[in-house]
């Protein structure tokens, strides 16, 4: 590839991060300025909008619930799910068929539909659940499923599981310690990927949470909807604000992941 053509490249990928990075600039220079209504660019910038937010307790209260119930949900899908997939990847690897269509079935059904079930199933004993973060992470748990398996699917595949196990055996090793001890530490990077993607999706999801708790276990999605009718300033501070948890969490991540390259 001549210079010129490595020149083309790299000024096509920064006019697209440009591209993509516009509608959040903006709404960024939106929630941090005084008034920008019929000029190019904004007549002033001020942190009031900002510093209201996040001395709000109604929205700190509601971004703990968020991330209580992402985390809450991941780790119940992964204490779940790797077992089940150490199960099925090494004694029946014909199940994985069948398994990639099952986790498939939450994309099936559409959230308002599955929320009206939901609603009719856990609003009456035994389990009244409904408006409770139990309910929230039961549901998060069938959505974040398919990124989970598939994502830590690949990386089984990728490391040739039967042949670590069996080799592991030749060493002495029970069936579960070459699971815990060989197996587990080389998934991290499918793992690190799985979590990632779920707490992606997870953060912004909307239609469970207002249905479900709505204000009774009010979520950042919720927050936001419930505040729209307010000042488009203090809502543009949100959004951002939003972002800059994802993208807090998702560097905290990569600064703690092991596996790096």
């Amino acid at each position: 590839m001549s210079r010129a053509e490595k020149i083309y490249h790299r000024l096509i990928i920064w006019l697209l991060l440009v591209i993509l990075a516009a509608p959040l600039l903006a709404t960024l220079l939106y929630g941090i300025s005084t008034d920008w209504s019929d000029t190019i660019l904004p007549r002033g910038f001020t942190l009031k909008w900002l510093v209201e937010l996040w001395s709000d307790p109604r929205f700190l209260t509601a971004l703990g619930h968020s991330l209580l119930i992402c985390f809450g949900a991941l780790l119940f899908s992964l204490v779940l799910v790797l077992p089940a997939m150490f199960v099925i990847a090494y004694y029946y690897p014909r199940l994985d068929a069948v398994m990639n269509v099952l986790i498939l079935m939450p994309f099936a059904v559409p959230p308002v539909v599955s929320s009206v079930g939901l609603l009719q199933l856990y609003s009456s004993s035994p389990l009244m659940i409904t408006g409770t973060p139990w309910i929230l992470i039961g549901c998060y748990f069938t959505i974040a499923l398919p990124f989970i398996y598939r994502a830590i699917a690949n990386n089984m595949q990728a490391i040739n599981l039967k042949e670590l196990i069996d080799a592991a055996h030749l060493l002495g090793a029970s069936t579960w310690q070459a699971a815990l001890f060989v197996v587990l530490p080389n998934l991290r990077k499918g793992v690190f990927i799985a979590v990632l993607l779920s707490f992606s999706f997870l953060i912004g999801e909307f239609v469970f949470a207002n249905l479900l708790v709505g204000t009774r276990y009010e979520t950042l999605q919720v927050y936001l909807y419930n505040m729209r009718n307010g000042s488009g300033h203090f809502t543009s501070a949100l959004v951002i604000s939003y972002f800059a948890v994802v993208l807090l969490v998702t560097w905290l991540a990569n600064a703690l992941n092991p596996e790096r390259g």
